[in-house]
């Protein structure tokens, strides 16, 4: 079983910043592309953002793309996102996925393994 750990959610001013982490192990970190989405409730899970295992190939959604960021340092195997100018609508669980074929993944169902989740509440 492979266990993704997140960290970094929390409550939050709109307008403000945060930013999560999510570690994998090191077996599939490398070799892996990684994701984020997040669901609200009665929501669907969403895509927010994806990078390939390089660091390249990234993809965003439109709805965050310009305010938050998708990164990874394959040294500590650990994947991040920055999000900046949150709005009351970014309100939700966040989890991160790790995904082993090529491409984007914009549906959940192409992810291989995910985090726990982790909330992210933005005040207005």
């Amino acid at each position: 079983q492979v266990q993704l750990v997140e960290s970094g959610g929390g409550l939050v001013q709109a307008g403000g910043s945060l930013r999560l982490s999510c570690a994998a192990p090191g077996r599939i970190f490398s070799r892996y592309a990684m994701g984020w989405f997040r669901q609200a409730p009665g929501k669907e899970r969403e895509f927010v953002a994806q990078i390939g295992w390089s660091g390249g190939n990234i993809y965003y959604a439109d709805s965050v793309k310009g305010r938050f960021t998708i990164s990874r340092d394959n040294a500590k195997n650990t994947v991040y996102l920055r999000m900046n100018s949150l709005k009351p609508e970014d309100t939700a669980v966040y989890y991160c996925a790790a995904r082993r074929r090529s491409g984007v993944g914009y549906s959940a169902m192409l992810y291989d393994y995910w985090g726990q989740g982790n909330q992210v509440t933005v005040s207005s």
